[in-house]
């Protein structure tokens, strides 16, 4: 393929040819790099002398800073193009079975600094100075290539919306607050809605000194969480275009949120405080309240719980801020005995995703889990609810349950272990093409069942041929322990 002329061309002495100063204008620079590698942009000889004088070391951003930019990688706490207030970052992106586009990763801003952050306000912070402005690179991730010949596909200059800002900003107070409780050892991703606090580095690595406890923590980093960069992508995706600038973003989802309300409270606190008015109705004063008919779906109680929270009949978890959080409203049923009605289902296990991911935390089923959950609780309250029942062309009665309470929750550090055992099993069975129930783990908290529509409801297998549908689940006596745990009724 023929190079294209570029900056690393003009010589490192010449002239820039983009104004630093200016983000359109380093923008549009990246953009000879779409559908290209750097290899293709920069030569053979360019490359060769970079990892000559790294020692083969460096991420793809660094190359692109050197070889493309033409300026120095360093470590300091301005932003890559402090002149313009421009952080440039790369990030991977995977082509799935049906050639569409996923991104395959969180976007790690800055590595975290735990004696030092805790001094830090977020309009100070090394994370604020960097992460106004992004110039992302989207790369393909192909397994088994150098970086420097991975092909860019898309590009953005992203301005942080000013609500997503105040979002990120309690996050980034959560996370320093839960520092200084001495408890840097027991962050989490699921601590927060759209910044991460996410670990770095390998296990087995040494760990890092805190300043309120002696006991050592792992290295963590600020990051963009995967929901979030998933909806950047959508972003890109819906403009039909390779490159967009945001300046002018419009969201093409629902919000339930304000900036007014998230100046004056929490993301979570506006949540639970339309919640609570509704605290102690039954199914039928609910839908009275609500406006809402009878319904004898088994998402019914979802329906109730979204609705108040969103004020219509828009499914909640797919409003843009549950969206960008990869936040789940999951609804809960209790009986008069305390017992509750039934497990708890998540998505169906993709196949080619666990069989192409190497680490827990790259991995689907890890987003889900150390992420952020809104559980709404409802009680059999010892009323019945009578509708009829088009299917059966006849009445039908049921129980009661009342709303009892809501909480946000995160899965412990403990449970998440165990998690990471479940996963490594669902792997091996993949792995060794034995996907069928007695292969699949199971423990006390968590397990396997079938999800598919009937025994001809059949998915790929990584291996070869096609297998039925399976899913991950909590097991009853987990849901009931975290609703003993955390709810106030």
């Amino acid at each position: 393929m023929t190079r294209l002329r570029c900056g690393w061309e003009m010589g490192q002495n010449s002239k820039l040819p983009y104004d630093k100063t200016d983000a359109i204008s380093i923008f549009k620079y990246a953009l000879p790099l779409l559908n290209h590698t750097l290899r293709d942009i920069v030569g053979n000889d360019a490359i060769a002398g970079y990892s000559l004088d790294n020692h083969g070391k460096g991420n793809l951003g660094q190359m692109v800073e050197k070889l493309y930019y033409l300026y120095e990688p360093n470590s300091s706490i301005e932003p890559d193009f402090k002149e313009a207030g421009v952080e440039l970052k790369t990030t991977g992106l995977k082509k799935l079975k049906d050639l569409s586009l996923q991104i395959k990763e969180r976007l790690v801003i800055d590595m975290i600094n735990y004696n030092e952050v805790v001094n830090q306000s977020f309009e100070v912070s090394v994370f604020y100075k960097k992460c106004r402005l992004l110039l992302l690179l989207f790369y393909l991730y192909q397994k088994g290539i150098e970086q420097y010949d991975y092909v860019f596909l898309l590009a953005a200059l992203w301005k942080i919306p000013e609500k997503d800002l105040l979002i990120i900003k309690h996050d980034y107070q959560v996370i320093i607050d839960k520092i200084k409780r001495g408890e840097a050892h027991l962050l989490s991703e699921g601590d927060t809605e759209y910044l991460g606090a996410c670990r770095k580095g390998q296990k087995g690595d040494s760990l890092r000194e805190q300043p309120y406890s002696d006991i050592g923590a792992p290295r963590r980093a600020f990051s963009l969480k995967p929901a979030y960069m998933r909806t950047v992508l959508e972003y890109i995706k819906k403009s039909g275009k390779s490159s967009v600038i945001n300046f002018d973003y419009k969201v093409k989802d629902s919000q339930i949120v304000t900036t007014k309300e998230l100046q004056e409270k929490s993301f979570e606190d506006v949540i639970l405080q339309r919640i609570n008015p509704y605290k102690g109705k039954t199914y039928n004063q609910l839908c009275t309240a609500l406006n809402k008919r009878y319904d004898s779906s088994k998402s019914k109680y979802a329906a109730l719980a979204s609705r108040i929270i969103t004020g219509n009949s828009i499914n909640v978890n797919k409003t843009e801020e549950f969206k960008k959080a990869g936040l789940q409203l999951k609804t809960i049923r209790v009986q008069q005995n305390g017992k509750i009605k039934e497990a708890m289902s998540f998505e169906n296990i993709d196949y080619h995703e666990v069989y192409e991911t190497e680490n827990w935390e790259d991995s689907r089923l890890y987003e889900i889990y150390s992420g952020r959950f809104l559980f709404v609780i409802f009680k059999a309250d010892g009323n019945t609810i009578r509708y009829f029942n088009s299917k059966k062309n006849s009445y039908t009665e049921e129980d009661s349950y009342s709303l009892v309470d809501a909480f946000f929750w995160t899965m412990p550090t403990h449970d998440l272990k165990l998690a990471e055992n479940y996963w490594q099993g669902i792997k091996k069975a993949v792995l060794d093409n034995h996907i069928a129930p007695e292969f699949f783990p199971k423990n006390e908290r968590f397990h396997v069942r079938p999800k598919g529509r009937d025994s001809k409801d059949l998915v790929d297998n990584p291996n070869g041929g096609q297998v039925k549908k399976y899913c991950y689940w909590f097991n009853n006596d987990y849901v009931r322990e975290i609703v003993r745990n955390n709810a106030t009724e």
